[in-house]
């Protein structure tokens, strides 16, 4: 009789044991997906982080179409010290840029207008542009390994 009551003691303890630690699990998964989930941001409007990074695509881009530009942002996300945008550069004010007085003008057929693509990285206190594209007619960076490192919600599809 006392061996029964015993054994249903320590069943009652393993039971109790395997619950708890059944719920601590769970309870970790969720912030680990929470914790995911926050680590991918859009860089407010207005934010000295979201002129850094614009800021940092703004040459590459004059360089190839002229300056000035300014930027319609279409998408952009940072975490974990990586940034993504896609941006459709005009003139201030909201001037169209002409193709054909750019350094893509016999690219231009080939390209879907200058919507620009690019991977940035915080590295020595600033972003530094790592890739870019103007104009593809795809998701390049799809099966590129690069891309796959990043985090999940950088890129937009």
């Amino acid at each position: 009789m006392l061996e029964s009551i015993s054994q249903e003691i320590s069943f009652s303890k393993s039971k109790q044991l395997v619950t708890t630690i059944s719920a601590c699990l769970v309870l970790l998964v969720c912030l680990g997906i929470q914790a995911a989930a926050q680590s991918v941001y859009e860089p407010a409007r207005g934010t000295p982080e979201r002129g850094d990074i614009l800021n940092a695509v703004r040459p590459m881009l004059e360089a190839r179409v002229g300056p000035p530009l300014e930027f319609v942002v279409d998408w952009m996300r940072a975490g974990n010290g990586w940034a993504f945008v896609q941006v459709s550069p005009q003139r201030p004010g909201g001037g169209v840029i002409d193709l054909r007085s750019t350094t893509y003008a016999q690219q231009a057929e080939y390209m879907d207008g200058l919507a620009t693509f690019a991977l940035l990285r915080f590295q020595y206190n600033r972003w530094n542009l790592i890739d870019f594209a103007v104009g593809p007619t795809d998701a390049f960076w799809h099966g590129d390994p690069l891309y796959a490192r990043l985090p999940q919600g950088l890129a937009p599809y």
